[in-house]
């Protein structure tokens, strides 16, 4: 192992830097006696705090735990990384058994396996807003014959009707001018009947809206 001397002087470093800041927080407050929300912020009671105060009090914490856990996990690599070393598994990939690139390792002395086998893929579970977030032309049915429901971007205009400032957006809050919704088939916006219902051809009206106007216009 005289050739990962290097690497494992950066992990001692490393591992002696982890314990005095895991120290030094004093586990960031999360002992025994700081167990609630009141014992990390020094507070009697949350009764009487503004429930900004409160939600910011709950994200430091909340960041301060996710800190501690990095840590903690990045500090038993490099243990694991160290007892490698001195058992001679160093640099040796837990999968496939060949020897892992010293590239590699430089770059990443805890690494246990190649690159082709690490672990940078993303999670199979993600969070569901990312279902969301890829854009409007997921949720967006204009073009399906079979689907009628109120999509993605009905709701953006929808939404857009309570916006007083017009091209705020990459688009106009309300963008009607090449599509009215409200109907499966685009002739119903102009066509209807007596009271009576559908009785023939003859009892059949046009209404010269705007509905009929962008109808003929598409057979134009």
């Amino acid at each position: 192992m005289q050739q990962y001397a290097e690497l494992r002087e950066r992990l001692t470093e490393r591992k002696a830097a982890l314990e005095q800041r895991l120290k030094q927080s004093g586990e960031l407050g999360m002992q025994e006696e700081k167990g609630t929300l009141s014992g990390s912020t020094g507070e009697l009671s949350q009764y009487d705090n503004h429930p900004a105060d409160t939600a910011t009090d709950l994200y430091e914490r909340e960041k301060d735990i996710a800190l501690y856990e990095q840590m903690s996990r990045e500090y038993e690599e490099i243990k694991q990384a160290l007892d490698r070393m001195e058992n001679g598994t160093y640099g040796i990939c837990e999968r496939t058994g060949e020897q892992i690139p010293y590239e590699r390792l430089e770059a990443n002395p805890t690494a246990r396996t190649t690159v082709a086998y690490g672990n940078g893929q993303l999670p199979a579970n993600r969070p569901v807003e990312e279902d969301v977030l890829e854009s409007f032309d997921r949720y967006n049915f204009d073009e399906s014959d079979d689907e009628t429901e109120f999509d993605a971007e009905d709701a953006y205009q929808a939404v857009g009707r309570f916006n007083e400032l017009d091209m705020v957006f990459e688009d106009a809050s309300l963008d009607e001018e090449d599509e009215l919704i409200g109907y499966v088939e685009e002739m119903e916006g102009f066509v209807s009947t007596g009271i009576e219902g559908y009785s023939g051809a003859e009892n059949i009206q046009f209404q010269r809206n705007v509905h009929y106007d962008q109808y003929m216009n598409h057979l134009r």
